[in-house]
């Protein structure tokens, strides 16, 4: 097997340089473009779950097409910098090329089906995608190399295997392997252009007023509330007590400086506030904004626009390339600390001299504590800064640790102590026995203690510097949710990052496309909406900007009576004048029991139904006996005139039934009346 180094190796000792030779019986090939018919490319596990396309797919299937398995987990900083490579390339072989993303999750988390789906969608990913939880596929492959990620498998168009290589790779050695095979196998006639057929998981879910914010700031002196919405590459401004929509700087993805109408961004986190100006890590423009709020402009400050791989720099702010910066942080004076997860550094910047250097940190991704040139970090993910203390979620450790800047020392505050980086889960407790799982944010609160977004935990925890002991303070943990109230009942998705005012966090909730606010002397959580949502529409488009989900709404209806033999549940919705379903996004309902009086087949315990013919009618076979039919609806709903002005309605029904050899009907009646909620101010 060959490997595919990097660019700057010669073509000919990337391929070898080896005679033609005949595979299966066909045409004779330039063998430095096609793979060993010796070692065909193994077929797909039958039974994991696809994302993207409407059925699994085959390596048999797939003959005529180059075929690049891309091995990777969404959580892990280089696979995150393969997608625009991947992008690019499937934008220069539309037709030629198959991507499929075999996702094997290193964290338990990121092996859930629905958060890959999420994640599908939060990168924008066309191509389809495996849920290779259990590591069928990555074992299938392992013994052609595959044991890292990001691992690219290349299958030529014969369905041989041509290539395994980990790691990160240039657009422009991908380019010229591709290239060269596309060129070779059209030659005799074996490219198949046909296009593959696609179902995408972004075209099955609504826009939200939010997508997938990462970070939040919170400025009481202001009192203003800034929101990195990072999937809509932009940084809103709402004012911190009524949460209206001041100002939205950015909104299209792109490098470009100017006004707040002009500024494009990619996937802004972290921010600082300093003298009237908001500093942003812009991260996948691998550079530093600085925002003037005065004047309402946003000028680049740091980096190139391009991802650097160098470790140990320092010299002019927009000579030295950055790589993937994800949080920022004042200090003393004028240094700005940037959480330089590409490189597994903290950085740190000199604004007024405009000048940056590496600082803490080897560059080799690890756990290990020390002097600052010794120690290793893993994708440091969230900065805070007290006292000459420099705290960071350091996030693939699973961490919370802290850097003395006077004594230029790292320690670890909790999770593991020792260099390893899969020693995570979610207990709370002392440093070294504490566990967590990849923690992407830390604040501190007016009392010396810090908060920390346990995100794949989908929980905040309250950790105490002095004793490096850390409790749950709000969250469910488990795969998350979406729900309002105290200690016992909130839930959160994937919190990333949070802020402290005034005695009150504010957390970007991710997943769940919010900003979440806990008030800690009243001990609740609740969720921003605001007034003016119209202002947060982009393009007109139909976005989903209000509705009861958060409160997480349960009901219960009174017993029905019910028929032996085949029946059904009539779900019917009833929505006040002026109102219509949603006709893009998926209405969905998911149906359980727990007797044995109702039987519903495997095939029909979940709907996903874009504009549902209602009433929707779900098979069921009735036993003689009593049960409890739940059923967990989600219906997106849109105001009949102003269509991009959207809602959503999720509630949890129960339904006593009595399944009786004396009754005549066999019909399960539910129907949900859904009340529009009521914005602050009018809203629309």
């Amino acid at each position: 097997m060959r490997q595919l180094w990097f660019i700057g190796m010669v073509i000919a000792a990337l391929v070898g340089a080896l005679p033609a030779v005949a595979q299966d019986g066909g045409e004779a090939l330039d063998s430095r473009f096609a793979g060993d018919p010796r070692y065909p490319a193994p077929e797909f596990p039958t039974g994991l779950d696809w994302l993207n396309v409407p059925a699994p797919l085959t390596v048999e299937a797939l003959r005529g097409k180059v075929v690049l398995l891309d091995f990777w987990t969404y959580g892990c900083i280089n696979c995150i910098h393969m997608i625009p490579v991947l992008q690019q390339l499937e934008a220069r072989y539309p037709d030629e090329l198959v991507v499929i993303g075999v996702h094997s999750a290193k964290f338990e988390n990121e092996g859930q089906t629905d958060n890959i789906r999420q994640i599908v969608r939060r990168y924008g990913l066309e191509h389809p995608v495996i849920n290779d939880s259990a590591f069928v596929v990555w074992n299938t492959f392992r013994p052609y190399g595959v044991n890292a990620w990001p691992t690219f498998a290349v299958i030529d168009p014969r369905g041989n295997l041509f290539a395994v290589q980990a790691g990160e790779i240039p657009f422009e050695a991908f380019d010229r392997v591709i290239g060269g095979m596309v060129s070779t196998f059209d030659s005799v006639g074996e490219i198949n252009r046909q296009p593959i057929e696609l179902k995408l998981e972004r075209e099955a879910a609504p826009n939200n007023a939010l997508a997938f914010p990462g970070k939040v700031l919170a400025d009481t002196a202001s009192g203003r509330l800034f929101i990195a919405d990072s999937s809509h590459h932009r940084i809103i401004i709402a004012d911190l007590t009524s949460y209206e929509v001041l100002d939205i700087i950015g909104g299209s993805r792109g490098l470009t400086d100017g006004s707040y109408a002009e500024a494009a961004f990619d996937t802004p986190q972290g921010m600082a506030l300093r003298d009237g100006t908001l500093y942003v890590a812009d991260t996948y423009n691998h550079v530093i904004r600085a925002v003037n709020l005065a004047e309402r402009a946003v000028t680049t400050i740091a980096g190139t626009g391009e991802q650097g791989y160098e470790r140990n720099v320092s010299g002019p702010a927009l000579q030295i390339p950055l790589s993937s910066p994800w949080d920022v942080a004042f200090g003393e004076g004028d240094i700005l600390y940037i959480a330089m997860a590409g490189t597994h550094q903290l950085w740190q910047m000199n604004v007024a001299e405009g000048a940056v250097s590496s600082l803490v940190g080897s560059g080799i991704e690890g756990l290990l504590d020390g002097g600052f040139g010794d120690a290793q970090l893993a994708q440091p993910s969230g900065l805070f800064y007290r006292d000459g203390i420099l705290y960071f979620a350091d996030s693939e450790s699973s961490s919370i640790r802290a850097a003395d800047i006077g004594k230029r020392q790292v320690f670890t505050l909790a999770g593991p102590v020792f260099n390893n980086l899969f020693e995570y889960g979610d207990k709370d407790g002392r440093v070294g026995d504490s566990r967590l799982q990849h923690a992407l944010g830390v604040t501190g609160g007016a009392d010396g203690k810090l908060y920390v977004a346990d995100t794949y935990n989908s929980k905040i925890k309250l950790l105490d510097p002095a004793s490096a002991e850390i409790r749950t303070r709000f969250g469910l943990g488990g795969l998350g949710g979406f729900r309002d109230g105290g200690p016992d009942e909130a839930q959160f998705d994937e919190p990333g990052g949070l802020d402290y005012a005034d005695g009150k966090l504010y957390v970007a909730d991710t997943n769940n496309h919010a900003i979440r606010v806990i008030d800690l002397a009243a001990n609740t959580v609740s969720t921003v909406v605001f007034p003016n949502p119209e202002t947060l529409l982009i393009g007109g488009r139909a976005t989903v900007i209000a509705g009861n989900a958060a409160q997480g709404e349960q009901i219960s209806l009174p017993e029905q009576t019910v028929g032996r033999g085949a029946g059904e549940i009539v779900l019917t919705i009833v929505l006040p004048e002026g109102y219509k379903l949603n006709p893009l996004a998926p209405f969905t309902a998911e149906w359980t029991v727990s007797g044995e009086a109702l039987t519903i087949d495997e095939a029909d315990r979940v709907q996903r139904i874009s504009a549902p013919e209602l009433p929707l009618r779900i098979p069921v076979v009735l036993a003689e006996g009593s049960d409890l039919l739940h059923g967990e609806l989600t219906i997106y709903y849109c105001q009949a005139v102003k269509e991009e002005l959207c809602f959503i309605d999720q509630v949890g029904v129960d339904v006593p039934v009595v399944v009786s050899p004396d009754a005549a009907g066999t019909e399960i009646r539910i129907e949900r009346s859904i009340t529009p909620p009521e914005l602050p101010g009018g809203g629309l």
